[in-house]
């Protein structure tokens, strides 16, 4: 009786291509990320336009864009290249390596694989939760990043046959649990500092909580310090133009980084028709596509710019100990 050997399935041959190649892709994308944020730049946006990118910088830039004083898309960067090393390098390995090397060295790093594709979902889930419960703004880069996990998770379980499901089980939950509970330590100790800060450590501006009420849109309760109060009347002396809308929560935001007192010194076009003394046909011819906006000595800066970068752009040298800062 002649026995017919049973196909590999496709998934099977191709599992640790694909996680290799969404691991490169993630590397790529969380590099991009880590750079801009330590070059304190603001990202592009291909995909929803300038006010897209606004929402990923107030992202980034939020309190939740930071592990011990370092960018958050850096650990990402860190465990994608881990992804990826576990995924490809049992693929390098030479025709002449034991077989009894390669099937041990494929047991471990499918086991890694699977333990940090486990940690990155959870991490991520929590990250979403985060992104539309709290921030609730709109990040690409968030989302793709949280769907390239994922997806990593998908294909680690589906992409070969496990000989112990109760292992699949029994590691998700053991590293699901110690993920969630050393992300909830993270970020709550970093949220307690956050709400009371030391001396010299800016203050984040508090949540929106509420709706606009028209035409004057939310009032600003921030109070300004002589730094805060020097950049702008400096910025009105030099001209630069803030472009915005009553509605906007952004521009809100850049609102409170001012305070009360420094943003009536400020040069504010109101572009919605509805809102308090309206320019809209200045917003018109100055083009503008999204809030906030500013002109600056004839270049266009989109979406909230912290106080330090407005100081930058203008060539402000006064004091510098601005008072606030983005959630």
């Amino acid at each position: 009786m002649v026995s017919r050997r049973r196909s590999t399935p496709w998934i099977h041959r191709w599992s640790r291509w694909l996680i290799g190649a969404i691991a490169i892709a993630g590397a790529i994308l969380t590099a991009y990320l880590t750079v801009v944020k330590l070059q304190h730049g603001d990202v592009g946006c291909l995909v929803g336009g300038s006010g897209s990118s606004s929402s990923c910088n107030d992202v980034l830039n939020s309190r939740y864009g930071e592990v011990f004083g370092l960018p958050l898309s850096l650990f990402g960067f860190l465990a994608y290249v881990a992804m990826g090393t576990f995924a490809l390098g049992p693929l390098l390995l030479k025709g002449e390596t034991s077989k009894t090397l390669k099937r041990d060295l494929d047991n471990w790093t499918w086991l890694f694989l699977l333990i940090g594709a486990t940690a990155m979902a959870v991490f991520s889930t929590y990250l979403m939760f985060i992104l539309f419960s709290e921030l609730r703004v709109p990040c690409l880069y968030c989302i793709t990043s949280a769907i390239f996990a994922f997806s990593l998770l998908t294909l680690t379980i589906l992409g070969r046959e496990w000989d112990d499901l109760g292992q699949i089980w029994f590691t998700g939950i053991i590293v699901g649990l110690i993920t969630l509970i050393a992300t909830l330590l993270i970020f709550n100790n970093s949220g307690s500092r956050a709400k009371q800060p030391i001396a010299g450590e800016k203050i984040p501006i508090p949540a929106i909580t509420s709706q606009p009420e028209p035409p004057k849109g939310w009032l600003v309760t921030t109070t300004s310090g002589e730094a805060e109060i020097a950049l702008a009347e400096h910025l009105t002396a030099i001209g630069a133009k803030f472009y915005g809308a009553f509605w906007c929560p952004h521009c809100y935001e850049q609102k409170q980084l001012f305070g009360q007192e420094a943003i009536k010194k400020i040069n504010y076009l109101e572009c919605d028709p509805n809102g308090v003394n309206p320019q809209t046909q200045a917003c018109v011819d100055a083009e503008i596509q999204s809030y906030p906006t500013w002109e600056i000595k004839g270049e266009i800066y989109r979406g909230t710019q912290t106080l330090d970068n407005l100081a930058r752009i203008s060539g402000y040298e006064g004091k510098t100990d601005f008072k606030y800062s983005l959630r």
